[in-house]
């Protein structure tokens, strides 16, 4: 093996997890999760966010439920691999807003060794792959499908619906502009508008 052996234990190679899902599912929450046990065993820890982002803090990442890890916010997928060299894991939120450059980021940090964690919505709000998701996924050693629970029946959710006019894909927002739906409620909902 190619590995090296540090302290009895084997260093893992460098690898990309990806937790994607709707909104409301978990992802940040799952992805702070993981980087603050990173950061509990004494691995060097950076977190990224597109500095678009800023519902909750304008730096830190922030989970519908409150909890938050240091963060810096970036314009664009190549400012990660320039600040990210010198860490053990990189944490990086909303991936979908990232330009697609973001996918040879990633496997060029995970070629370095490095554990690349990335979290984002999978579908945007018509349920049609969101950015760079997709090839994020296809190129991931492990994909985490989180789900939200739909706010109509209670079932597994399958998209975040948007309940305020507008095309744009992107457009920020939480329950006021937001909901969970599951295939059913979400094909109702559209029949509805």
């Amino acid at each position: 093996m190619n590995e090296r052996e540090t302290n009895g234990e084997m260093m893992r190679r460098g690898r990309v997890e990806v937790i994607c899902g709707s909104m409301f599912s978990g992802k940040t929450e799952e992805l702070i999760r993981r980087m603050k046990r990173a950061q509990f065993a004494k691995q060097k820890v950076e977190i990224f966010k597109p500095a678009i982002d800023t519902r909750y803090s304008e730096e830190d990442v922030v989970s519908h439920e409150g909890n938050s890890i240091s963060s810096t916010p970036v314009e664009s997928s190549a400012s990660i691999l320039l600040m990210g060299s010198d860490t053990d894991v990189i944490g990086i939120d909303e991936a979908q807003f990232f330009d697609d450059g973001i996918v040879d980021v990633v496997n060029e940090m995970a070629s370095r060794g490095i554990r690349v964690i990335v979290a984002g919505l999978d579908l945007d709000f018509k349920g049609k792959p969101f950015g760079p998701m997709p090839a994020l996924c296809a190129v991931a050693d492990d994909v985490t499908k989180v789900h939200a629970i739909c706010v109509r029946c209670g079932a597994l959710a399958y998209v975040s619906h948007r309940i305020v006019a507008g095309e744009k894909q992107v457009m920020l927002g939480e329950t006021h502009e937001y909901e969970p739906l599951c295939r059913a409620c979400y094909a109702q909902a559209t029949k509805e508008n």
